[in-house]
């Protein structure tokens, strides 16, 4: 027996929908949910996230991955707050926590909504936050780590935030993220892939092997703060 399915849906948004893809977990009832989403490029359907979304699923999670085309960051981040609406809506989940994260890009959205809806001090506030490859700053221009970094030093002590970073990452220097995360408030920890670069690539190893790693440790750390 398979341990998911997968559904395809449209997410309300505006006047347009959302593309979007529910992972949901077979056999046993899920109270834990979580929202992911891609970089600036790519898709709902970039390998990393459909790898992670499948992986959270087979392990009692469920999982709403999906599409926001756009490089504006508030555009992002609106979008991103239709996808939590949406998902809170499915009367057919009882879902007792919702996570949020992205990759890249999708994490600085991911990291603005739970601001927001911690400073709103709402009811159904954001989980937790998983940042996959989170850009601290562009490529050779370190000082503008402060801006970028801005929502993540605004949430509460409450919030758990698991960031997973290639150690050779030229959009997120290991000094400056190590920095971050003993300045901010949030119960923060970092997964340092061992050589690996914005993509979580290494060289000398293949991609599975990689993604076996850093799907174990989302889930590990997600079955930690979903408890």
């Amino acid at each position: 027996m398979d341990k998911f399915y997968e559904e395809a849906v449209k997410v309300p948004f505006g006047a347009k929908h959302l593309d979007a893809v529910l992972c949901v977990p077979t056999g046993s009832v899920t109270r834990s949910g979580v929202i992911l989403t891609h970089g600036a490029g790519g898709d709902m359907n970039f390998c990393h996230l459909v790898s992670l979304a499948h992986s959270l699923a087979s392990s009692g999670f469920l999982c709403l991955r999906f599409t926001c085309k756009g490089l504006n960051l508030v555009y992002r981040v609106r979008a991103y707050h239709a996808v939590w609406e949406y998902l809170k809506s499915l009367q057919r989940f009882t879902l007792k926590h919702i996570f949020v994260g992205g990759r890249s890009m999708g994490g600085r959205a991911a990291a603005a909504l739970a601001r927001q809806l911690s400073d709103a001090e709402s009811e159904d506030a954001v989980q937790g936050l998983i940042c996959l490859s989170f850009p601290l700053h562009p490529q050779g221009q370190t000082q503008a780590h402060q801006q970028r970094s801005a929502d993540l030093r605004g949430l509460p002590e409450h919030m758990p935030v698991l960031f997973v970073s290639g150690s050779e990452d030229n959009m997120c220097d290991r000094v400056l993220l190590q920095r971050l995360v003993k300045e901010m408030k949030a119960q923060s920890e970092v997964f340092w892939l061992n050589g690996g670069n914005h993509g979580l690539r290494v060289p000398g190893r293949t991609e599975e092997s990689i993604l076996e790693d850093v799907n174990s440790r989302v889930i590990t750390w997600m079955r930690k703060w979903a408890a």
